[in-house]
């Protein structure tokens, strides 16, 4: 391609809409052009890119045995109801009506979709196992979309479906996925680490996220400098806590005293009170499906409200109102706890286990309980991991402090076990003659959000650092004066004839224009190596060949295509995996 016959129009100054620098990026280097929140268009480099990684993600999908189908972005909402997502997904939902007035739904996902058509197509053992991918538009209402493609309102997945006669086998097809997707970043030139994850909405058994350690990306990510250890914040746990208090506090009595003014942690921690955080009883009001209950963790830890979700086995549940709270307790949030509370259910934090010389709310505005012996004067329904893990926690694994760091998800595989099958009657005749449901997994790579991970996390002051096997264009041949007929015309001609023939996506800038403009463009786009051709090193019989953040190298002109080509396969070596 020559650049005055291309579209690349880069920017200078960096648009007032872009937050983080992929985000500038994407806009400068003429990747993408922003529609209007969250809609962006993709401009012919950008397209280049996206088509590089969906040919990756075609050939490891293969590699695994994934069998590539399309299904239609518009479905029906009868299957989402049958699958008992239509009301837990409808806030992500596009809903569309056609003539006749009835509604449809613009497809977040596909599982009820795969479902419904296996549901109908497969019967017998004998037709497991079956993988089925596709790489499809995805529509979600995402209330804020930012950040350009991270969180964009419609984005280009890659979605797959596994159904297997066993939990067994189900295990067999979602290691195969997992190791599909570690060999796609590896190839896009992504570090993304797999992390234990929650599986929120999508239910099911356990799953994992891919995650590229980024500042700017919208989770937290826990893990052990060892790396033996790594998980989602909303999935992470950590060491059991040594119980707080002393077995003297455990003969002491309950005694109420007065806290005026009194609404936090904080304030109880202060003077003349001076009770540290971890010595209170934090007490949390919630309504779960139509019925109140207690949530009780240590002072100085959060609630995981992901946890909650596996504990409680539902996802309908909301904060109390404050109305609601003083119906139940007759005190106002700051003054609440667990004592005395007669019928409602009460579900604790691990943590607080045999502590003793607690102090917690007394159910009185501006008093508090001191020397609770949470085993002798709580009643517990449900002891569970209820709390977000944190900084200098202990690893679960090694017992070494654990870390945080930011990330951007890029991919992440479920094991979703049996709840769509038997909701959307995807059954089958196992060995002996009785009907099982399909075990499914069901796995996402966010092909636009990986186009912007890699850059988010392959740059440098000038531009973007492609890897060779995604980059628009791997070569970018630089005449430094253009002119038809010249020697430095000509040598650059060759040098694209050559290129071509051998199969190398280059990109001739034939553009009338200074070679500080040149330079500038090629290492904002980002291409991965710069073939400059000036009078100069010409007249000595060489051309300057420089690597994408690297050195420039002198190399004589008639070896110039080998160099380029070798440098390549060397830099492709780099990403390939066995």
């Amino acid at each position: 391609m020559r650049w005055t016959h291309a579209f690349l129009p880069t920017l200078r100054e960096t648009p007032a809409e872009a937050e983080i620098i992929s985000h500038k990026l994407l806009l400068r280097a003429g990747i993408v052009r922003k529609l209007t929140g969250g809609l962006y268009t993709f401009l012919p480099a950008g397209v280049r890119v996206l088509r590089k990684i969906e040919a990756i993600v075609r050939e490891e999908m293969n590699r695994a045995g994934g069998l590539e189908v399309l299904m239609p972005a518009l479905q029906p909402p009868e299957i989402w109801q049958k699958s008992g997502r239509y009301e837990t997904a409808s806030e992500v939902f596009f809903r569309v009506k056609d003539r006749a007035r009835k509604e449809w739904i613009l497809g977040p996902t596909h599982e009820e979709v795969i479902t419904t058509l296996v549901a109908d197509e497969l019967n017998s053992y004998r037709q497991f196992p079956r993988n089925f991918y596709q790489i499809q538009t995805k529509f979600r209402d995402e209330i804020r979309p930012r950040f350009g493609l991270m969180r964009a309102k419609e984005f280009i997945m890659k979605d797959a479906y596994s159904f297997d006669s066993s939990d067994e086998a189900a295990q067999v097809s979602y290691q195969k996925m997992y190791d599909a997707y570690a060999r796609i970043f590896k190839r896009c030139g992504l570090k993304a680490i797999p992390v234990e994850a929650d599986t929120g909405v999508m239910g099911g058994k356990f799953s994992h996220e891919f995650m590229v350690p980024a500042e700017s990306g919208e989770n937290e990510v826990i893990y052990s400098e060892s790396g033996r250890y790594a998980a989602n914040v909303e999935k992470a746990t950590c060491r059991p806590f040594e119980a707080v208090g002393t077995e003297d506090e455990a003969l002491l009595t309950i005694e109420k005293f007065a806290t005026p003014g009194v609404t936090t942690i904080d304030d109880l921690t202060r003077e003349p009170y001076g009770v540290a955080a971890l010595r209170q009883i934090k007490t949390l009001v919630y309504v779960v499906e139509g019925k109140t209950v207690l949530i009780l963790l240590r002072g100085d830890h959060s609630l995981n409200e992901a946890k909650l979700t596996g504990s409680l086995g539902t996802a309908k549940f909301r904060p109390a109102t404050a109305e609601e709270i003083f119906e139940l307790l007759k005190a106002h949030p700051g003054s609440l706890g667990p004592v005395g509370v007669g019928q409602v259910p009460v579900y604790a934090d691990l943590a607080l286990r045999n502590c003793r010389g607690m102090t917690t709310g007394a159910n009185e505005n501006g008093y508090h309980l001191r020397n609770i012996v949470v085993e002798r004067d709580l009643t517990v329904s449900q002891w569970a991991d209820l709390r977000i893990v944190k900084a200098g926690d202990l690893c679960p694994v090694t017992g070494e402090p654990l870390k945080v760091r930011r990330a951007i998800e890029v991919g992440h595989v479920f094991k979703l076990g049996t709840k769509y099958s038997l909701a959307l009657n995807a059954l089958f005749l196992d060995e002996s003659g009785k009907q099982q449901p399909a075990v499914m997994g069901c796995y996402g790579i966010g092909v636009t959000r990986t186009l912007q991970a890699v850059i988010e996390q392959r740059h440098d002051v000038d531009g973007i650092l492609w890897p060779v096997s995604i980059a628009p264009y791997t070569v970018c041949l630089t005449p430094l004066s253009p002119d038809p007929g010249s020697a430095v015309s000509q040598v650059a001609e060759k040098l694209y004839s050559d290129l071509l023939a051998r199969g190398v996506d280059v990109l001739l800038d034939d553009r009338n224009d200074r070679p500080g403009v040149k330079f500038k463009d090629a290492d904002l786009i980002g291409f991965p190596i710069r073939v400059g051709i000036g009078e100069k090193s010409l007249a000595r019989g060489e051309v300057e060949v420089k690597l994408r953040g690297g050195a420039m190298t002198l190399v004589k002109t008639e070896a110039a295509t080998d160099v380029v080509l070798e440098l390549l396969s060397r830099c492709q070596e780099a990403l390939d995996v066995p």
